[in-house]
């Protein structure tokens, strides 16, 4: 099992003035520590991780600060964006990173963020996948064909040219089963999370993932499944969810709003349901926390002491998830959560020695079994 972190900010978060600063050195301490990425996404016009407009930007100041971290969008709403100048971004960040830049890409919910290109909201689905498509075209130094103001058709190519030959690519799913299947059918990787899905849920949709992908002519062991996870890990049990609640409860908060507008204004909500707008009685908003808030502290958050969250860890494991995105920054306190780093940073030694050994174990037995 991989461990990276994962960021969505909320906008009125103060971080002691420098809203950027838990970001950067976050950052710098997974890159020291041997975890294996950073992704940063792309929200718009709420405060709900509203300082991630674009995570070319974020990235390519990663870039800077770190050696050897894969750089991710997590994720980039394609639909949102001309691809060649998605494209165009992040070559420089592949650049700027000598070669660590990677994508997920989603279609995006929320109809409100479509005020950049509003006819593609219906067909924000197929488009990605066109997106995608075009977007590794122009990544391997191939034009493809544009129209200029007088209607005229011009070749474009992408620069700077890359570092990598090809762009890692995820593709993200909010739980949809067919988006497991598309995604292993395109040979990209998969990142989810347990939002409206349980374990044995997940653990069927990646038995999907990997056959589309050896239907599909590729190697179903080698697709990555990430799973967003929030985190936060410390010595005691019952001092973590104390620490934890109540900034757990208002992010759900600010979750719920988000969605509500986005109902609100015609569209679904994330998942891609449908559902009718409706105000929430203050004291039915209050249970509705509390019962979320037990049920991801007990069984779909990486929440309490390295012992506790290796057992959760083993079970990801069972059910085939790669790697976890652990969500760290939905509580609004740099020094804690910068300590509880040094904590998950336990949790990954001990699973990466448990990899360690059960791949030598491996290798004996094959040893073994060849000169029998």
């Amino acid at each position: 099992m991989e461990f990276g972190l994962m960021f969505f900010f909320s906008a009125d978060q103060n971080l002691d003035g420098n809203k950027y600063k838990l970001l950067i050195e976050a950052a710098k301490f997974a890159d020291e520590h041997e975890f294996c990425c950073v992704w940063t996404p792309e929200r718009h016009f709420h405060k709900f991780g509203g300082l991630f407009p674009n995570p070319a930007v974020t990235n390519a100041a990663l870039a800077m600060v770190t050696n050897r971290l894969q750089l991710r969008a997590g994720s980039l709403v394609s639909p949102l964006h001309d691809v060649v100048r998605i494209a165009e971004e992040w070559a420089v960040v592949d650049n700027l990173s000598d070669g660590r830049a990677a994508i997920s890409f989603g279609s995006g919910w929320n109809i409100n963020d479509f005020v950049f290109f509003p006819e593609r909201y219906p067909q924000r689905h197929p488009i990605m996948y066109e997106q995608l498509d075009t977007l590794k075209r122009l990544w391997k130094g191939e034009r493809v064909v544009r129209k200029t103001s007088g209607d005229r058709d011009v070749e474009v190519a992408i620069y700077p040219q890359p570092v990598q030959k090809e762009l890692p690519v995820w593709i993200t799913s909010s739980g949809n089963a067919e988006t497991f299947a598309s995604a292993g059918a395109a040979g990209a990787n998969v990142l989810t999370h347990l939002i409206g899905q349980d374990l044995p849920t997940l653990e069927l949709k990646i038995q999907r993932y990997r056959e589309a992908r050896m239907q599909n002519g590729f190697d179903p062991d080698a697709g990555k499944v990430s799973l967003m996870l929030h985190t936060f890990v410390g010595t005691d049990i019952e001092s973590v969810k104390a620490k934890v609640r109540t900034p757990f409860r208002e992010y759900l908060r600010s979750a719920i709003s988000l969605e509500e507008q986005a109902a609100m204004s015609g569209g679904v909500i994330s998942g891609g349901h449908k559902i009718q707008p409706h105000d929430i009685p203050p004291d039915v908003m209050e249970e509705l926390l509390d019962l979320t808030f037990e049920r991801y502290f007990r069984e779909a958050a990486l929440m309490g002491t390295p012992e506790s969250c290796q057992e959760f860890v083993s079970t990801l494991t069972d059910i085939g998830v790669d790697e976890i995105a652990c969500l760290i920054d939905f509580l609004d306190d740099y020094e804690a959560i910068m300590e509880s780093l040094r904590y998950l940073d336990m949790v990954r030694v001990v699973q990466s020695a448990q990899f360690l050994n059960n791949a030598y174990a491996n290798s004996l037995r094959a040893f073994i079994d060849d000169i029998a």
